[in-house]
């Protein structure tokens, strides 16, 4: 029965540059079976990150070089539908690392159970997931931020981003954000509370940071890295914290690129810089959780949700929005499991998902989020 059949996209290439489709490959299996110890669970949803990218890459970084025939590491929620460990019971709801496919067989360290009580299911990938916690220890646990406090943040209309500027303005700080197109800065200004953005597509951003930031800049929240970074710290106050978060800006780049220039502010401003993960906060997450869920509930902080819903299938295409700028808010999507024709492991697939016949796209109100469904029922890319 094609309902007991694992789809998944399997990493078949280092990529050059940007992934290709020869990167990817499709493969099916049978559902697996847990044996003692182990859980299956069934991903509903899953986050696309601009990490993925370097998870891709030869060489290890703070999590092992995903091996080529590797299932595509990604976070997923689902709910446990088979378990021989008696610290799951089918039905349970958990977040973990359940890769691009639809089934995930493991043992459970991976897993967090998750309460529904505080947010739907797809929530745990964005608010109190790796969007929230990452801006949460970033900001807070790293960046430090005291009240009236300047706090720059790169990329923010992005699912980190937009999260570290409302937790700014939570804390008593100024919020200024770096995004690309008015309609991301018109976003962060009038839905986020931003106050101030700056448009790099229409603003030399050095003279931006000049008319947002007069007075210098005590924390820069950083998403981007290469020249993003380096103008930024040519800014940056006495005792400043510059937090390392991504560098989205590099992660396709071919040839390695030269440290940033100005650097050397760090030691006339006495100021430092850091970078993190934020799995290494995992002892402080429910903790943080429960700060992120009341925030959420009380309207304090709100997001944007680019969904795409469909198979494994769309997922290349769907990471490669992230790269092209067109993903508004945190990318994710609803995994379907395919009805039909089994497919065999073949590029094939690969097509643009956007000319996929069962797939409809939908564009709202800032024309560049979009929700890719099959069928004909339509639902709202935004208010999960």
């Amino acid at each position: 029965m094609t309902e007991n059949i694992n789809r998944q996209i399997r990493l078949a290439g280092r990529p050059i540059g940007l992934p290709k489709d020869s990167d990817w490959e499709l493969a099916e299996e049978v559902m697996p079976t847990p044996e003692p110890g182990q859980v299956v669970v069934r991903n509903r949803f899953l986050s696309v990150d601009p990490a993925m990218r370097g998870w891709m890459n030869d060489r290890k970084t703070y999590v092992p070089p995903l091996p080529l025939g590797a299932v595509m590491r990604a976070l997923t929620v689902g709910e446990v539908i088979e378990s021989e460990n008696s610290d799951f019971a089918p039905g349970d709801p958990v977040a973990g690392l359940g890769g691009v496919q639809t089934f995930a067989l493991g043992d459970g360290r991976d897993l967090q159970k998750i309460d529904l009580s505080l947010a739907p299911l797809p929530v745990w990938l964005d608010t109190l997931g790796i969007a929230g916690l990452t801006a949460y220890c970033g900001l807070l646990e790293v960046g430090e931020p005291k009240e009236g406090d300047t706090v720059l943040v790169s990329g923010a209309a992005g699912s980190v981003g937009a999260h570290v500027g409302q937790i700014a303005k939570i804390k008593g700080c100024r919020a200024i954000g770096i995004a690309g197109g008015a309609k991301k800065c018109s976003y962060l200004m009038e839905q986020l509370g931003f106050d101030a953005a700056i448009d790099y597509k229409d603003e030399k951003l050095s003279d931006g940071l000049k008319r947002a930031c007069p007075d210098g800049i005590d924390i820069y929240f950083d998403n981007v890295g290469g020249d993003t970074l380096n103008t930024a710290l040519a800014r940056i106050n006495v005792g400043a914290r510059v937090v390392i978060c991504g560098a989205i800006s590099q992660y396709n780049a071919t040839d390695i690129s030269a440290g940033p220039s100005a650097y050397i502010n760090l030691l006339g401003r006495r100021s430092r810089m850091q970078g993190f993960i934020y799995f290494d906060y995992r002892s402080k997450w429910p903790t943080m959780q429960k700060d992120l869920a009341e925030w959420r509930t009380t309207g304090k902080i709100s997001t944007e949700h680019d969904i795409a819903q469909g198979d494994v299938d769309i997922f290349p295409d769907t990471l490669l929005r992230l790269f092209r700028g067109d993903n508004f808010g945190n990318a994710y999507f609803q995994m379907n499991q395919r009805r039909g024709k089994r497919w065999s492991a073949s590029k094939a697939f690969l097509r643009p998902v956007l000319s996929r016949p069962n797939l409809t796209v939908i564009t709202n109100a800032h024309s560049r989020r979009i929700l890719v469904e099959s069928g004909g029922d339509k639902k709202r890319a935004t208010g999960i």
